[in-house]
């Protein structure tokens, strides 16, 4: 009887000890939503169009960290594209955060927006 208490202690050990690094990541990225303003749900907008790679590296972004976004293609709407205009888009993606703006993408300029 004591062999299988020890028995599922070792595997109960192992499993936390196999679950360390899983859970360190989780919260890791858990914090970084929390810490750039998804908690108090400050709007993050996005001009692009489907084929511009700093686009698709900034859905990527948002999808891996679990950021709220509304996107606009410009090459779909006309109205996409006037709203795009107005706001004096030089290139996409164009990325608003609340009333601060990001022309292109690179995580560590956004991550700064975010502060």
């Amino acid at each position: 009887m004591k062999q299988r208490y020890r028995l599922a202690g070792l595997l109960l050990l192992v499993l936390f000890v196999g679950l360390l690094p899983t859970a360190k990541q989780y919260l890791q990225e858990l914090s970084l939503v929390e810490g750039h303003g998804q908690a108090n749900k400050t709007p993050i907008v996005m001009y692009s169009t489907r084929w511009c790679p700093y686009c698709y590296k900034a859905r990527e972004y948002f999808k891996r960290h679990q950021f709220s976004y509304v996107e606009y293609d410009i090459e779909t709407s006309a109205q996409n594209l006037a709203d795009f205009r107005a706001l004096n888009g030089q290139g996409v993606p164009l990325i608003l955060v609340g009333s601060q703006r990001m022309q292109g993408f690179n995580p560590q300029s956004f991550e700064a927006l975010l502060k």
